[in-house]
């Protein structure tokens, strides 16, 4: 725990307790004024048009808002844009296509806090507008009726400021429903509100992690048709349903939706109470999963490729036709892990080009598109993750800009792979109790990552190739009178063989049944010095 900056016994003992009360909404800015609008939508029957971001947090935070809006009485109407035809973020096309329906107040999920053009749109259309977003603030802002974003500038909401918008909407929910005197059932909002904080890689610290630790055993026991359908097909045990989980089995698929096809199957899913419309739902997100985990495959071949052997500038920027904007952000992550520096994937189109960018912890990189704002159509994002789309002409400037940024801020560090280890562990010093202890950590994840440790010398006393493919692999190892079984996933190119000695740095997965066994899952490994 110190090493992960939990220092004393007071906040040790919190870190590890069960989940504590929900923290006052109303520290978030503007969350008075959102309410009380809201509110009045809903006593005068107006049409409440929720325009979510086309990825899982955009998603759940539009599902719930759409849900609490509804569960008063009022008439939301969810739109999630096409990635395709409307880019990110908020549209004056879907503005005016909203308006022209009947909708006189947009709410924003995800989106938003850089969106000025649009948001006086809205309003000489006669529309308010309401903004929940937590990206990165410029220092322009929309004229906007109200904007909850725990970033703003002044604002002062306690553990609340690294929420996703997904866990924001969930307080926004509660808030509103205890504002009509309504009762609130968290259970109804949090299970996807989890979903939403993890694949949107919001630290799983403070708020955060209150919000995963209630959401899990939430999302275990969850009653949205789709979402149960979906850890089915996912192959989800739902009674011990975990982030990581969330993160590699039910993120992808609910994201597959608006990378391959339209995020409205991905929303329709989550808010569907019709058990076979949910099947079918989950059935259809699982098979353009398989897709994308085809198309992705693929293009990172090509952009390796484009790539080379030579050492790469201190931020690899590329694209190509053939890189649909569906799955840049994924060429762009493979690319960051890889290379150990941030990375920008485009889809080059004739007049203008839709990029995905990734960044390593020392670079900011929506400050550096926001250097040169000039340069872009639009963007945005935060520190870890960001988009653009900048006419195609420009892209070689966008390109030198860059670079130039990373290399100032990149300047002196060694860019290589880190694995960081927590200690010196042998496996003849794991004990059974004291590794399901570990569990009381989690959940892990982005900012409280699984404790990993290091054992030398220890012997390979069996070796069998597991999954499809000769990817993943399962090992006995041994030391002394200790042996353990250990999975060793995406290791194909490293051998191994019987009667081998090895160091290994190694995580426990904890079961979530007390009577099933222990594993081992390794995250890398060398021949024993």
């Amino acid at each position: 725990m110190a090493l992960r900056g939990i220092d004393g016994a007071e906040r040790a003992a919190a870190f590890i307790a069960p989940a504590g009360e929900r923290p006052d909404p109303y520290a978030l800015p503007d969350l008075g004024a959102a309410i009380d609008r809201m509110l009045r939508a809903v006593s005068c029957g107006e049409a409440v048009a929720v325009f979510g971001d086309f990825d899982v947090d955009g998603v759940t935070s539009a599902a719930q808002l759409s849900q609490a809006i509804a569960a008063l009485g009022g008439v939301p109407r969810p739109y999630v844009p096409d990635r395709f035809t409307e880019g990110y973020g908020l549209n004056i096309g879907a503005i005016e296509r909203l308006h022209a329906a009947g909708a006189t107040l947009l709410i924003t999920a995800d989106c938003g806090t850089s969106s000025i053009d649009e948001v006086a749109r809205a309003r000489s259309l006669g529309m308010d507008v309401i903004i929940f977003d937590h990206h990165t603030v410029p220092p322009a802002l929309p004229d906007a009726t109200a904007l909850v974003n725990p970033k703003l500038p002044g604002a002062t909401p306690g553990g609340m400021l690294e929420l996703a918008t997904a866990g924001l909407a969930f307080h926004v929910a509660a808030a509103l429903h205890e504002a009509a005197d309504r009762r609130f059932d968290p259970d109804a909002y949090i299970d996807i509100a989890a979903l939403g904080t993890v694949c949107d890689m919001a630290p799983l610290v403070d708020e955060n992690r209150r919000l995963m630790r209630a959401g899990l055993p939430a999302l275990a026991r969850t009653r949205r048709p789709g979402l149960r359908a979906l850890m089915d097909v996912s192959r989800v045990d739902a009674a011990a349903v975990s982030a990581e989980d969330i993160g590699y089995r039910l993120g992808p698929r609910l994201n597959a939706a608006g990378r391959i096809a339209h995020a409205r199957l991905a929303l329709e899913l989550l808010m569907t109470d019709d058990e076979e419309r949910g099947r079918a739902l989950a059935t259809q997100l699982d098979e353009l999963n398989r897709e994308r985990q085809q198309r992705t495959a693929e293009a990172v071949r090509l952009a390796e490729h484009m790539i080379g052997d030579a050492e790469p500038p201190p931020l690899i920027m590329i694209g190509h036709a053939d890189f649909s904007s569906g799955i840049v952000g994924l060429i762009a992550s493979r690319l960051v892990n890889t290379y150990a520096r941030p990375a920008v994937v485009y889809e080059q189109g004739a007049s203008e080009s839709r990029a995905s960018c990734r960044s390593i912890e020392e670079f900011h990189i929506t400050d550096a598109l926001r250097e040169r704002a000039d340069l872009f159509v639009r963007f945005g994002g935060h520190r870890a993750a960001a988009g653009f789309t900048a006419r195609t002409a420009d892209i070689g400037a966008v390109r030198a800009h860059l670079i130039d940024a990373a290399a100032r801020a990149l300047a002196g560090r060694e860019l290589a792979p880190v694995l960081e280890i927590d200690c010196n562990l042998p496996l003849r010093g794991l004990r059974g109790e004291e590794v399901r202890w570990l569990a009381r950590l989690g959940p892990f994840g982005i900012g409280n990552p699984q404790p990993s440790f290091l054992a030398r010398g220890v012997t390979v006393s069996d070796v069998r190739w597991v999954g499809d493919g000769e990817k993943h692999r399962r090992l006995k190892l041994r030391d002394g009178a200790a042996t353990w079984t250990a999975l060793a996933f995406d290791m194909p190119e490293v051998a191994i063989a019987g009667g081998d000695r090895i160091d290994v740095v190694y995580s426990v997965d904890a079961p979530a049944r007390a009577d099933a066994p222990l594993e081992l899952r390794i995250e890398d490994l060398r021949p024993a010095e």
